[in-house]
């Protein structure tokens, strides 16, 4: 098949676009085979990872006098797509934890770190590859659920691990991943209402990280955040469920609840948690206050350096931002993700977090490849001072004489 300019063109797009590779080689070859033309639009601002193919139902042109050659599908996939940096890169996995009471009377935090989920799940994948798995856990009414959400986690998560061997990485996968995270969140929102042990009026929010290859999944319920640096730029994977933000300020009241002074229905400072069952609606009702997680998937690169999960204690006296540089320069001076953790702590507490702190930094990338950003040297001049001789012909010159 001879190809056009607008097609080559085309498949330049896609290879800029960081997508799903098995999903755009199949839409590449079916466009190849019927002749339509593709493109390739962003599904989202906020982390411009994945992308959508779109067919349309224009024909592709064929215009045998602009090219001299035979460019064949396989050809254009090989050299456009699958020597992008995603498929080449593989994280370097590991982490550090801190976790610390603050000013509170209790410790309600919960957490887990798993640098090697394969291994702990006892999961032999046929090829080696990267698999982790992170989440924190902020108690409130009490440190009951999320201490039951933890020791429950791995039953509630990976119930299904043949799941985790089928890893492909294609769309089809991804989807069926997320899927999976989403029900684990509900499913114990659930079994939170049928545990004596756990008051009505006890709950915690929840964030997961997990890690599969190149792939990143992140799932939050609440306001513990989630912060990936890629190269240096924090970006946030999670957003904070609170009545301040619209788009949940917005769902509560749609819902029947109502905000009181920043509080959901008076009393939550949070709009999604697992738990808190005397401030829900019947199971089977909407409620104002849910456990469903947002979910976001990444697919990482080489120019993904670490990822900082943590509990509200830190994210409220410290910027995103802020906590990323902190840690890059941890990470440049020492190398060691455990100690980075322990500083972030030491930060929030001097700027006077009100809450308990937890906080686990995982490692994707080597230190050496953390670019070192110095800001352009000014030029230094060293200040001179001139005999009275030199001041005499210094003048003399200039006078002319």
């Amino acid at each position: 098949m001879i190809v056009s300019q607008n097609m080559v063109t085309e498949a330049e797009i896609i290879c800029k676009q960081s997508i799903p590779m098995l999903d755009v080689k199949y839409h590449l070859c079916v466009a190849h085979e019927h002749g339509v033309k593709v493109e390739v639009s962003p599904t989202s601002n906020a982390v411009p990872i994945f992308g959508h193919v779109r067919v349309s139902s224009e024909s592709v042109s064929v215009e045998t006098t602009r090219f001299e050659s035979v460019v064949s599908c396989s050809e254009m996939i090989e050299d456009s797509i699958l020597e992008t940096p995603a498929t080449r890169f593989t994280p370097n996995v590991r982490s550090g934890c801190c976790a610390d009471i603050g000013p509170r009377g209790s410790m309600d935090d919960e957490h887990i770190q798993i640098d090697n989920l394969a291994g702990h799940l006892g999961i032999v994948f046929k090829q080696p590859i990267p698999s982790a798995f992170y989440a924190v856990f902020d108690g409130h009414g009490g440190p009951d659920a999320a201490a039951f959400v933890k020791k429950n986690a791995m039953k509630l998560f990976f119930e299904d691990a043949d799941m985790l061997q089928a890893y492909n990485a294609d769309a089809l996968f991804l989807k069926r991943l997320e899927d999976c995270h989403r029900r684990a969140f509900l499913g114990a929102d659930l079994a939170l209402a049928d545990e004596q042990s756990v008051s009505s009026s006890c709950g915690t929010t929840a964030l997961t990280a997990l890690i599969l290859g190149r792939h990143l999944l992140v799932a939050n319920a609440g306001d513990c955040r989630a912060v990936l640096c890629r190269r240096g730029v924090a970006l946030d994977m999670s957003q904070d469920h609170r009545p301040s933000n619209k788009p949940e300020h917005d769902r509560v009241l749609e819902l029947g609840g109502f905000i009181d002074d920043g509080y959901l229905n008076g009393c939550l400072s949070v709009t999604r948690a697992l738990g808190d069952w005397d401030l829900k609606f019947p199971l089977g009702s909407a409620s104002p206050l849910i456990a469903e997680p947002e979910v976001q998937v990444v697919t990482l690169t080489e120019d993904d350096e670490f990822l900082i999960i943590g509990c509200d204690g830190l994210w409220d006296v410290m910027s995103s931002q802020d906590a990323v540089s902190l840690v890059r320069r941890g990470l440049r001076r020492h190398d060691d993700p455990q100690l980075c953790t322990r500083e972030l702590v030491k930060e929030a507490l001097r700027l006077h977090t009100s809450d308990n702190l937890t906080v686990i930094v995982i490692c994707l990338s080597s230190v050496q490849s953390i670019a070192e950003l110095c800001p352009p040297q000014r030029p230094r001049f060293r200040a001179c001072s001139l005999s009275e001789e030199a001041r005499n012909r210094l003048r003399s010159l200039l006078e002319g004489n």
